[in-house]
């Protein structure tokens, strides 16, 4: 190992020659399942130095390792899974209304209710993360998730569906924390952007899932069957258990230090960038969850009750565009912030947001909507990718997951209003025209990123 890191001092061609050949070493130590010489190695090279490879005209890494793809695998199809038992409640949203007799107001509040467990779950499990590794806590964070949304089916009252919605929050907060802090810790920071692009991009898909089983199984089995599809995702802690290795940096830290305190936090730096970040998520997912949450009942709620009147197969096909648009959102987001910054990429996102979703709102012919669509969903839900990576690249190692878990979750818990009063609205003045709210929180979330430092290339000690 000595050998590639003091050529790597060199000046000139031969520095050029021990780069590649401190290169060729990382791979092989990489294939051999050494992730803690990987980093070590990898840590002592510039970006320039590493292999990368354009795929459809993006640029990715020529070499993963192991610990990087089991990482993001791992992240991403728990993130995936837990947008599907999420979004399930959503687009079940109408029948449990009228089984259940819930107004709107209620329905809203019930999926706030969740936010506010999220914003706990999210607190709790960054803390058990820091001390009992990432990997640990994300297992028990989706067995929560999975099993409560199996056991919504089972509810009978409004109360018992509140428990149950309750709980899976506390699992969906815990998901996120653990999940972004692993991969953020394992990939390299000239693609950390990427990966965790590629992770929240897998929400996409978890919703267009969502909806696929919703196609399959609500007009044959009713709502509750529908719930008890939520229960599957429990089966990827045991892949998780055998093949996802430890943060490496995690492991280090522990052995030099023990958890860090909350009092870290509170140091200068740290606390004004952890307060601006935390109201930042807040206004933007005061806008993500009161519009996305709706919108499904937006497109099949008759035009009476200010929806657009589609019937269940152009809902099923509108919504399934929109999480291809969100998909593309996602991943591109990444892409684009280790090329041009954090703050740059997720200001112009929620900027575009709150100029496009106004006029979705105001759209009253299907053609439109399908068109609109796709963009709303695109920059709508894009940003979320720009989250993990500013706040992983905001705190120091010993605190890290906590410090990710606080303001990720606060800022959850104070947008968990937003479907609530994005249903009062819609009961005095339409869907549509409640969605200029959400428009006013993306704007504001914009001008708060906007004071935030730009973190990329950190390095993650």
């Amino acid at each position: 190992m000595t050998g590639p890191i003091h050529l790597a001092a060199g000046t000139g061609q031969s520095r050029v020659t021990a780069l590649r050949g401190a290169q060729e070493f990382l791979v092989q130590r990489a294939r051999m399942g050494s992730p803690a010489i990987v980093h070590r190695v990898s840590s002592l090279l510039p970006a320039s130095s590493l292999q990368t490879r354009r795929i459809l005209g993006l640029e990715w890494p020529q070499n993963v390792t192991p610990a990087e793809r089991s990482s993001l695998v791992a992240g991403g199809l728990g993130w995936m899974l837990d947008a599907m038992d999420v979004m399930l409640y959503s687009l079940v949203l109408s029948h449990l209304m009228q089984d259940l007799e819930m107004g709107k107001g209620t329905a809203g509040a019930l999926n706030s209710l969740m936010l506010l467990a999220s914003a706990l779950g999210g607190l709790v499990f960054g803390f058990v993360a820091d001390r009992v590794g990432r990997t640990r806590a994300l297992m028990v964070s989706i067995l929560l998730y999975s099993l409560a949304s199996g056991a919504c089916g089972l509810s009978r009252t409004i109360e018992q569906l509140a428990i149950f919605r309750f709980i899976l929050g506390l699992g969906m907060g815990g998901e996120w924390t653990t999940g972004a802090t692993l991969i953020a810790e394992t990939w390299r920071p000239e693609h950390r952007g990427k990966a965790l692009g590629l992770m929240q991009s897998s929400w996409a898909i978890g919703e267009m899932l969502a909806v696929g089983v919703v196609a399959l199984v609500l007009p044959s089995f009713g709502w509750r069957a529908v719930f008890f599809v939520g229960v599957l995702p429990a089966i990827l802690v045991f892949w998780i258990r055998r093949q996802v290795p430890e943060s490496e940096i995690w492991l280090r830290q522990r052995q030099a230090t023990s958890a860090g305190s909350l009092r870290i936090l509170w140091r200068p730096d740290l606390r004004r960038n952890g307060l601006l970040a935390t109201a930042m998520n807040a206004c933007a997912m005061f806008g993500y969850w009161g519009l996305f949450t709706w919108i499904p009942a937006y497109l099949s709620l008759p035009v009476e009750q200010g929806g657009r009147g589609l019937d269940l197969m152009k809902t099923t096909t509108w919504l399934l565009l929109m999480g291809v648009g969100k998909w593309f959102g996602y991943v591109l987001f990444g892409f684009f912030a280790d090329s041009v910054g954090r703050r740059r990429a997720y200001v112009t996102y929620l900027l575009v947001a709150a100029a496009i979703v106004p006029l979705y709102g105001m759209m009253r012919t299907p053609v439109w909507l399908l068109v609109l669509g796709p963009f709303v969903a695109f920059f709508g839900t894009g940003y979320f990718s720009g989250f993990s990576a500013i706040a992983s690249e905001l705190f120091p190692t010993e605190i890290r997951a906590t410090a990710m878990g606080l303001s990720y979750n606060i800022g959850r818990g104070l947008s968990a209003g937003a479907p609530a009063v994005v249903g009062l609205l819609a009961e005095r003045f339409g869907l549509g025209s409640a969605f200029f709210l959400q428009a006013a929180a993306f704007l504001a979330a914009a001008l708060l990123a906007l004071a935030l430092p730009e973190t990329k290339g950190r390095r993650l000690d």
